[in-house]
Order: C-alpha cells, then sequence, then structure tokens
C-alpha cells in the first residue's frame, strides 16, 4: 500500500543517512522504526487513572452478607455523631 508522508528536513536527512548505513531503501527504515515503536509501545505500561488500575478488583470481596456498601451512610453518620457528641462534654 503505498503511503505519503512530509517530513521536516532533519528526519530526512536521518532516514536518509540510516538508509546509506544499512544499505536499505528509506522506506525499509521507516518501517522497522514503526516496528521497533510497537513492540516498545506495546511493553510500555500505558498510564491509567487509580479508578482503571483497581477496576479488575472492584466488587470481588465477600462482604459475608454485611452490606457494606448499603450501610455506609448510616455508619458514617454514627461516627460524626459520636464525634460531635465527644466535642460538646
Amino acid at each position: 500500500m503505498a503511503f505519503s508522508i512530509r517530513f521536516d528536513s532533519a528526519t530526512e536527512k536521518a532516514i536518509s543517512r540510516l538508509a546509506r548505513q544499512r544499505r536499505q531503501s528509506k522506506a525499509a527504515v521507516v518501517r522497522e522504526a514503526l516496528a521497533a515503536w510497537e513492540i516498545q509501545s506495546k511493553a510500555t505500561p500505558e498510564v491509567r487513572t487509580p479508578a482503571e488500575a483497581l477496576a479488575p478488583f472492584i466488587g470481588v470481596a465477600n462482604s459475608r452478607g454485611s452490606h457494606t456498601s448499603e450501610n455506609t451512610g448510616d455508619a458514617f453518620r454514627a461516627l460524626v455523631e459520636r464525634k460531635r457528641a465527644r466535642r460538646t462534654r
């Protein structure tokens, strides 16, 4: 498949120099560079948000029927009330 791309003069000179040194066509040099870039990008883990990193673990814990997600608001409210009661003493 034919593909056209424009390079700045420094990149063009570097590609031409590498092609001469390796006795390859400029297209072969570019193909090798792209192949190396693809391999490197697969080896380098992508940056993810904390939520994306933890996604496989969310919802897998067994709370043994304590319904922790349902009772979180009640537990937090009770905690705040206890702290408030200690301050008013």
